[in-house]
């Protein structure tokens, strides 16, 4: 990736946007072991290795402030937006607040794109969807070929938001890359973060010795995906703009894991850490709000990413999962200043 800047920093200015979060601060955490310079963007402090071969710039910055976000990426030759917020689900308020985020993001991005042209390729832009976008599974293996059908907010806020992308790629302003999550899993060395999702709140409740709640009859699998794995599939996006460019692809493990059995698992790893028996899991009803494509399985083909990139998850589900519960027993970090 070549750089725009020929004066005395002659490297690639890489801009992660959301690089506090719990996928950002492992990605800028890998990207601060190449030889470029790193722009670490977000609106919480953002921790970096120290004695890295990057040079690192961190920068506070609401990016929902469009001259705020212009300026964030200035120069950049390449820039990872994994900017998420808002808060879904019933009595929980913030869809619009969510959209503002999720959608005015990437709007304000690909406009301050688009009024900084000039010669060489168009800067690449690497963006988080998510497999969600699809909406109820058509299928239980997923490749990328389904058609969309985004059937919550946070699926139709990543939809818009990768067709901006993609349209921005077609008018030649931007290389566009879309990577679409699946669950992730897996903590954060730098921040001690665990991320947001139910498996995180599980590992949590079997470590305090409570039960772990499953919603049906506990054959609904899913394909997880250690943060570490997702990270790297970002720097090889990185390494491979230019075939990946203009369209969205999947990343996942090709192996769907049955809840149940994801939940017994991380009761067994608990129990042996803290002491004492394994705590039970107990299947419950589904809640009201619980949509199909919450009780739906999904298995997800990557093949196509990594033929492209030669990417594969390395990460097996137990080492993963023992990993991350023994980085749930360890004190909370205090915030950085």
């Amino acid at each position: 990736m070549a750089s725009s800047d020929t004066g005395r920093w002659a490297r690639p200015l890489v801009v992660v946007l959301g690089a506090s979060g719990f996928v950002g601060s492992v990605v800028t955490a890998a990207l601060a072991d190449r030889p470029v310079r790193l722009r670490a963007v977000a609106r919480r402090p953002s921790a970096v290795p120290t004695g890295c071969l990057a040079d690192v710039e961190v920068r506070r910055a609401d990016l929902t402030q469009s001259a705020r976000l212009a300026d964030a990426v200035e120069g950049a030759d390449a820039v990872i937006h994994l900017v998420a917020g808002g808060v879904y689900g019933p009595g929980r308020g913030g869809e619009a607040d969510a959209e503002r985020v999720n959608v005015g993001v990437m709007a304000s991005l690909l406009d301050a794109m688009r009024g900084r042209r000039r010669p060489g390729p168009p800067p690449a832009v690497l963006f988080a969807g998510a497999i969600h976008q699809v909406g109820v599974p058509p299928r239980t293996v997923l490749d990328g070929s389904e058609p969309d059908a985004p059937s919550d907010p946070f699926g139709r806020h990543k939809h818009a938001a990768e067709r901006m992308l993609l349209d921005a790629t077609a008018e030649g302003a931007v290389r566009g890359v879309s990577l679409r999550l699946p669950t992730l899993y897996g903590h954060s060395p730098a921040t001690g973060a665990l991320g947001g999702g139910a498996l995180a709140v599980m590992i949590r409740r079997a470590l305090a010795d409570e039960p772990l709640t499953l919603w049906g009859d506990g054959t609904v699998r899913r394909d997880l995906l250690h943060v570490r794995d997702a990270a790297a599939a970002f720097l090889a996006a990185l390494d491979h703009v230019g075939p990946l460019a203009g369209r969205h692809w999947l990343l996942g493990t090709g192996e769907g894991v049955p809840l149940e059995r994801v939940f017994g698992c991380v009761a067994e790893i608990a129990a042996a850490c803290r002491g004492g028996r394994p705590v039970p899991v107990r299947r419950v009803p589904p809640p009201p709000h619980a949509g199909p494509a919450d009780l739906a399985s999904v298995v997800v083909d990557a093949s196509a990413f990594r033929g492209r990139t030669g990417w594969r998850p390395s990460v097996r589900l137990r080492e993963g999962l023992e990993q991350t519960v023994m980085a749930a027993m360890r004190p909370a970090r205090p915030a950085a200043k």
